[in-house]
């Protein structure tokens, strides 16, 4: 079974997540990537390592296993995202400091991250799938 993929800005994140919640015990592992917004005019993420990152995540859990589902979260534009208050930043669940930000999601919680620094490392990336 190939990768399930489902997308969520903020405004319509809270019926998408809930989604992926119920659906998440279906899954071999259940993923959340929070990512910057693609820039209209280019195409691409206005974050330099969403671009780095995305990638390589999607190659990664592509290969290595079947029944994975992921959910790309969109924070917004820079100046958006740039906001204190954002609603991941202040979420207790998520607590976001960086994009992208990739989350094992299990048993409705967290069970591992990787944040932006390490997020397009793929070994780092094979750790954070094998985690039980």
């Amino acid at each position: 079974m190939p990768l399930k993929l489902s997308d969520a800005t903020v405004s319509s994140f809270d019926d998408v997540f809930g989604k992926f919640r119920s659906e998440a015990p279906k899954h071999k592992a259940n993923f959340i990537l929070f990512l910057a917004d693609k820039d209209p005019s280019t195409s691409l993420s206005w974050c330099p390592d969403c671009v780095r990152a995305e990638p390589v995540i999607y190659k990664t859990l592509e290969a290595l296993a079947d029944d994975i589902a992921l959910l790309k979260a969109y924070v917004g534009d820079r100046s958006t995202w740039r906001n204190a208050q954002h609603p991941w930043r202040v979420d207790s669940r998520f607590k976001l400091r960086g994009v992208p930000t990739l989350i094992r999601w299990e048993n409705d919680t967290i069970k591992g991250r990787l944040e932006d620094h390490e997020a397009h490392l793929e070994n780092k990336i094979k750790t954070l799938l094998s985690t039980n």
